[in-house]
């Protein structure tokens, strides 16, 4: 099951906007056929298995990341071939959170006489590899991480309006597995103005579909020589509370941005509504990279679920800019973060945590 998983892992930035699935058939005790899901390949992990296996399959064991599904879409239901080829039992890591399916396929299974067994030890590996596509498959709505460097003292930069940089080149280079592993990068206008980002996807590595990059602008004051605008090839988007047929936003369609208006909420850009646009463009996963700003009014829109927070051994001191800047009234009832984990990039360490589960749901809240 462990193989299984990692090979889903193998999916990444492939099988957008499917889920990520790794199988593996086992027969006497050796591996007989694996593989993963490709979008553009078709077919799901569970044949690409079954058809390294070919015949050996026939009273195998079967090894799935995530239940085998019983529709028919771009392809066959899984199960169906699954039985057709004779494989004697199965495992799952997890029940498919899409209502379609939903414990569909192994009750399809069983009635087929194939022994099913949910492997309760693997699914949270299983539900961290597909925690974006159980949300947007459930609620319309991209799963929202929130990443940043920062200081021991929490502390993003010296100043505001500077450019800083905190944590290693192996924190670096995580954070562009993250770039890699996002359907779009959503950042602020102030960090555009401040950083001249390009925001890419630097990994190297294929992906199916571009890497989306997104602003928040409430204003329009994207610059038309910034490394974004620049680099534009229809994957960048601004929202902005201005018209789609301002003076500005026409400049920008003809330089190859898109600009959408987003509905005002107190004077700034509905990040709910910013949220929701990007759902309906089958976004299953966004990346927060932003300054104090859309930081601060990300949390307090509570779109974040979950947060990592690349901590360097350093301390800024007097001054300096928080992560956040958020209202003295939302620490009282702030979500507290869940699941912690702990990991050393070089000679940093990140911090990882949950404010939702992959349904869209409070873990857990503070007391006032």
């Amino acid at each position: 099951m462990s193989q299984a998983i990692e090979l889903a892992g193998r999916g990444t930035a492939l099988a957008h906007p499917n889920p990520r699935v790794g199988a593996v058939i086992v027969k006497d005790g050796h591996i007989v056929g694996e593989g993963f899901h490709v979008y553009d390949r078709r077919d799901h992990a569970e044949i690409v298995a079954l058809g390294a296996a070919g015949p050996k399959a026939r009273g195998a064991s079967l090894y799935v990341s995530l239940e085998p599904c019983c529709t028919t879409g771009r392809t066959g239901p899984c199960t169906q071939a699954i039985i057709a080829a004779g494989v004697k039992r199965v495992y799952v890591a997890m029940k498919d959170p899409n209502p379609r399916v939903a414990g569909r396929g192994l009750a399809q299974l069983k009635r087929a006489g194939i022994k099913v067994t949910l492997s309760e030890k693997h699914e949270s590996f299983a539900r961290e590899v597909n925690e974006d596509f159980a949300k947007w498959i459930r609620t319309g709505l991209p799963f929202v991480a929130l990443k940043t460097a920062l200081t021991l003292d929490g502390k993003i930069a010296a100043r505001a309006g500077s450019t800083t940089w905190i944590t290693s080149e192996a924190s670096r280079n995580e954070v562009q597995r993250m770039r890699h592993a996002a359907d779009a990068l959503l950042t602020g206008i102030g960090t555009v103005l401040t950083d001249d980002p390009r925001m890419s996807d630097r990994t190297g590595q294929r992906r199916t579909r571009s890497l989306l990059r997104t602003v928040v602008d409430s204003r329009l004051r994207l610059p038309l020589r910034s490394k974004l605008v620049k680099s534009a090839k229809g994957d960048l988007i601004v929202f902005t509370t201005q018209r789609e047929d301002s003076v500005k936003a026409r400049v920008l369609k003809r330089a190859g941005v898109e600009v959408v208006t987003i509905r005002e909420r107190r004077g700034h850009v509905d990040l709910h509504a910013v949220i929701e646009q990007l759902g309906k463009r089958e976004i299953l996963n966004v990346l927060i990279e932003a300054g104090a700003e859309l930081n601060g009014a990300a949390l307090e829109a509570d779109i974040v679920d979950k947060m990592v927070l690349f901590y360097a051994p350093k301390i800024m001191g007097t001054g300096g800019v928080p992560m956040a800047r958020v209202s003295s009234r939302w620490f009282s009832q702030s979500p507290v973060l869940t699941n912690l984990t702990v990991r050393r990039h070089g000679p940093d360490f990140a911090v990882q945590g949950y404010f939702h589960d992959v349904y869209g749901n409070h873990r857990t809240r503070g007391k006032n």
